[in-house]
């Protein structure tokens, strides 16, 4: 068994130096752990900067690894190894570095993200600007992602003789153009693009309300392949990308949410208009769906035995458009029931007398 001589003069064996030089590192760098993520509770619990709240809850977990793999890998250089195996130590604590890098990454955009989220409120009424950065900022970060896995992928083959040209292949252009034409080969690299041209040039952005395949919702998600559309009653529309750029299709809040809508009305010949037009003056007015833009009455056409009657309205969103049509149409048909019931459409039979 080969010995050494600790800073006491005694002999101590290579094999527990090296147990004794690990548990130091293991200790202090839960130590640090342990110190790293109380810091981070009690930043989150009492502090009310969203910054700070956003770091400690975004980079708790994968930083309070961060400093023990460091600390273990320092420790290898004060411990007595073969070779051999402080090659295959040192890749094992490389590997877990690089792994957990790739989460500090990650985590920091998740706190880019919660920034954005505070400085521009996607929650309030008027909120088209914040909904087509948030789109952008989406869209890249889902890039960014794939990115920062696909190098820390790369990294790790990189460690082995064995993969080694397997990762180098990923790195070079090569081995990029390879994957280029296979991601073209299965429309992949299509959809890339399609997400690209969706994330700049803005046709659809999330929270948008569009009509697709005869389906009223609103966009939830979009991701680099597909986008997910919530149908009104809770379904889920799933729509691949390029759907938006090759087809058309409905986007109510495109450039605003404000919206007009109609209720249309067939009645009698005998109906006064102008009551009509004063009732919806009062409807709109006692209610606060309607954005006091639009209140018109026309008589838009004359069929055989009614009138249509077209209500035209407006709301400052598709939401309160849907409440604000129906809340009309209840009112004035209760209107017109009440003080000219003579007037919903009716059948004349014309009965001559027989001798």
């Amino acid at each position: 068994m080969r010995y050494i001589d600790n800073i006491f003069g005694y002999a101590v064996p290579v094999s527990l130096q090296n147990i004794i030089v690990a548990l130091i590192a293991i200790v202090l760098g839960l130590m640090f752990k342990f110190l790293v993520r109380r810091a981070f509770s009690l930043a989150y619990r009492f502090s009310d900067y969203y910054l700070l709240k956003s770091v400690a809850n975004r980079l708790n977990r994968s930083f309070g690894f961060f400093v023990p793999l460091v600390l273990l890998t320092i420790s290898l250089g004060f411990m007595t190894l073969s070779p051999e195996l402080r090659q295959h130590l040192s890749r094992i604590l490389q590997i877990g570095l690089t792994i957990n890098f790739a989460f500090l990454l990650i985590n920091f955009l998740s706190v880019l993200e919660d920034v954005f989220y505070h400085t521009y409120d996607p929650n309030k009424e008027n909120n088209l600007r914040e909904r087509k950065l948030r789109t952008q900022l989406g869209f890249i970060r889902k890039f960014i992602v794939s990115l920062i896995i696909l190098i820390t992928i790369s990294s790790i083959l990189l460690s082995f003789e064995s993969m080694r040209q397997i990762g180098k292949n990923l790195l070079t252009g090569v081995g990029i153009g390879g994957i280029i034409i296979g991601f073209a080969a299965q429309k992949s690299l299509g959809s890339l693009l399609a997400g690209f041209q969706i994330a700049f040039t803005q046709p659809i952005r999330i929270d948008d309300v569009l009509v697709v395949e005869g389906e009223w919702g609103r966009v939830e998600e979009i991701t680099l392949t597909y986008v997910v559309l919530g149908i009104w009653d809770q379904r889920r529309l799933i729509l691949p990308i390029t759907y938006f750029i090759e087809k058309p299709f409905q986007n109510w809040t495109r450039t605003s949410s404000e919206l007009l809508g109609t209720v249309h009305l067939n009645l009698d010949y005998t109906v006064p208009i102008d009551p009509i037009r004063t009732e919806l003056t009062r409807v709109l007015n006692s209610t606060d769906l309607w954005d006091k833009r639009v209140n018109v009455v026309h008589v838009t056409d004359n069929k055989e035995s009614t009138l249509e009657v077209r209500l035209l309205i407006s709301a400052a969103n598709a939401g309160n458009m849907w409440e604000l049509r129906c809340f009309v149409r209840e009112n004035i048909i209760a209107f017109i029931n009440n003080n000219y019931p003579d007037s919903f459409p009716r059948t004349r039979v014309n009965l001559q007398g027989t001798s």
